[in-house]
């Protein structure tokens, strides 16, 4: 395997890792106003993802990153392409971040309730949009080689041209909007809302843990029959690879599995077989794909390879120097603080009156 093989890989890793542990965070935000009855069930919910929404994160911009730096025209055609929706999901992350912070400095309910909403609407875009984006990827997007002059190359010219010429999404915003790609949002938004369930289940008592583990029985329906659809529509029409039904199939039984064990309100189980659900789908997306990194819905000779959108072998290998160094440390620390906080959360431990400054206090 050459290294350009292995960061293709290990960017798919680090993209499961984001989108299995935010996966919950989205989902918990998501349900903040429909699953709590009360201000302080509202609160067990966002301590139970407290310790750990921020480092969640740092898979996104550790994925982004690496792209970036193993497969720079990969990261700037994806970037440039899906620009409006990536700055979407930017502002999105970031009033998450101001809701989570800012919503216990003032005690005041109609405070909360404006950052809660906030929040719901933070966490239903990326949830969304992040479905949309992946599945342009293995459907293809309207990719063209582009000359310096801006005229197209043709495909049978790609090979000779490649050094002065560049991918490019000419097809615009609206081409990234099709059946198939909002299909994959729904996708996206069932899987993290079942996530979210199934967390709040797996990490509260009483009488949040009875509903929360009830919700999550029915969305994980929702979940799998809808995730059904979209992995086998992309296997028969979108897939470059056969062996994309390995990993397909293992997240299909996952996802049976996820229905299963809801019904016998087994959280902890849930919990694992939703999270191996979801990396599974997220490595079917990257095998599908393979030996490309954007497919072309133009022409095959458009579309960008592992091989061209590729660093330097020197770059590479300091990469992997680097990450073999660091990622084990980041990896212990981020399970340490899972075990740290594993314990379940009730009702009785939040104070009657919140916490945090009266309003008049803020004039």
């Amino acid at each position: 395997m050459d290294l350009s093989t292995l960061w293709f890989i290990l960017i798919a890793v680090l993209w499961i890792g984001y989108l299995v542990l935010e996966g919950f965070d989205f989902g918990v935000g998501m349900l903040l106003r429909t699953l709590p009855k009360n201000e302080q069930e509202r609160r067990v919910m966002l301590n139970t993802i407290g310790p750990h929404w921020d480092g969640n994160e740092v898979w996104l911009l550790t994925a982004g990153g690496a792209t970036f730096a193993a497969f720079p025209e990969w990261y700037a055609t994806m970037f440039s392409g899906m620009y409006l929706a990536l700055f979407v999901i930017l502002v999105a992350l970031i009033v998450r971040i101001a809701a989570l912070e800012w919503r216990p400095k003032i005690s005041d309910e109609a405070w909360r309730r404006r950052w809660d909403m906030l929040h719901i609407t933070s966490a239903w875009v990326p949830a969304i949009l992040w479905g949309v984006a992946f599945a342009n990827i293995v459907q293809g997007m309207k990719i063209e080689v582009v000359a310096a002059d801006g005229t197209v190359v043709p495909p049978e010219a790609v090979g000779a041209s490649l050094d002065e010429a560049a991918h490019q999404l000419t097809g615009g915003f609206f081409s990234l909007l099709t059946p198939y790609t909002l299909l994959g949002g729904l996708v996206t938004a069932s899987l993290f809302l079942t996530s979210g369930a199934v967390f709040t289940a797996l990490k509260t008592d009483g009488e949040l843990r009875e509903r929360a583990a009830g919700l999550a029985a029915k969305l994980s329906l929702l979940s799998a029959g809808l995730g059904a659809v979209f992995v086998v529509w992309g296997q028969l029409a979108y897939a470059r690879s056969a062996a994309a039904w390995l990993p397909l199939a293992v997240a299909a039984a996952c996802l049976v599995g996820v229905v299963l064990t809801t019904r016998a309100r087994r959280e902890g189980w849930s919990f694992v077989l939703n999270s191996t659900g979801i990396a599974a789908a997220v490595a079917w997306i990257f095998m599908a794909i393979h030996p490309y990194v954007l497919p072309s819905s133009i022409d095959d000779a458009y579309s960008l390879t592992i091989a061209q959108a590729s660093s330097t072998p020197y770059t590479l290998r300091v990469m992997t120097v680097v990450a073999l160094t660091i990622v084990p440390v980041v990896l212990a620390y981020q399970l340490w603080t899972y075990w740290i906080f594993r314990r379940r959360l009730s009702t009785k431990q939040i104070p009657a009156e919140p916490a945090g400054l009266q309003m008049a206090e803020t004039r």
